[in-house]
């Protein structure tokens, strides 16, 4: 099996929002924000070639389906697909995924689903040999959202995504369509049923080596400290222990972590210091068919 990082296209946010009750002059050495205190983020995903046969990608970020007005609101500063493009720089099409895995359904992760946005043209899906994996929670959260994060999701995406019936709703910790070599878990301090993918190192059965998409429980590496969370989080104490579980597996397991929005750093093992504190080794900025 081999991996890509694919990078799709980049957001600012507040920073403010995205460290939560962590004080500016903390987070600014992190990431630096700009005029507008916003930080600079990427929408990264994760392609695996050779996973159970497929072609497997790993969210879509962002994309370009908002409307001019809204992607200036969202920081969303491309107007072209960047995920389409970075897909045919690693040599494959849109077309060629036979699988993507969404860990949620919030518009920076789900959005890269659909085509780029045309003025009176209908919200479409890209893919079109593709199986969409989400799980059932994260599905019903997103098809029946709580005012706290309803603009979050797209509601044409939801339609979309059953009528392809190409839709696989998982609710364990193994999809049908990618077998046993990929793990899911499950966090729910972010937002509910959010899941997290872990592919193995070669067989399934494995204990050491791999690499987990971590998503929204640790955007980047500034979140691998266990007090700092985000604004956007459902329930910060909670996304707390269960970062800590997460991380606490991963470093036992030697078990990489894979990034979305670190602007700067696609993927890096765990260290952990003599006082307990998380931190991250062997950072590296990019994966171009990385064998597994």
């Amino acid at each position: 099996m081999k991996l890509w990082s694919i990078l799709g296209n980049s957001q600012k946010l507040d920073g403010g929002a995205m460290f939560g009750n962590a004080p500016r002059g903390m987070w600014e050495r992190w990431l630096a924000p700009d005029a507008e205190n916003r930080i600079q983020l990427a929408c990264r995903a994760l392609l695996a070639e050779g996973l159970n046969g497929k072609t497997v990608l790993f969210e879509t970020g962002i994309g370009t389906f908002f409307e001019p007005k809204l992607r200036e609101r969202y920081g969303v500063a491309e107007e072209r697909h960047v995920l389409l493009d970075s897909l045919r720089e690693a040599g494959f099409s849109h077309e060629d995924i036979d699988a993507v895995v969404i860990s949620h359904l919030h518009f920076d992760h789900a959005g890269g689903l659909l085509a780029a946005w045309r003025e009176g043209a209908a919200p479409s899906l890209l893919f079109p040999n593709a199986t969409y994996i989400v799980g059932e929670e994260a599905w019903q959260r997103a098809t029946h959202p709580h005012p706290r994060d309803r603009a979050s999701f797209i509601p044409e995406l939801h339609p979309l995504l059953e009528a392809s019936q190409r839709l696989e709703r998982v609710q364990g910790a193994h999809s049908s369509t990618l077998g046993p070599q990929v793990r899911f878990t499950y966090s729910s301090g972010h937002t509910p049923g959010l899941m997290m993918a872990e592919i193995a190192a070669g067989n399934a059965t494995e204990k050491n080596g791999g690499i987990a998409f971590c998503s929204d429980l640790i955007p980047g590496r500034p979140w691998v400290h266990l007090p700092v969370t985000m604004g956007y989080d459902r329930y910060a104490e909670l996304l707390i222990d269960e970062k800590r579980a997460f991380l606490e597996d991963k470093l036992a397991r030697n078990v990489r972590l894979f990034f979305t929005h670190d602007p700067d750093c696609a993927s890096a093992h765990i260290v952990r210091d003599a006082k307990g504190r998380f931190g991250t080794r062997d950072e590296c900025t990019s994966l171009a068919g990385e064998s597994l």
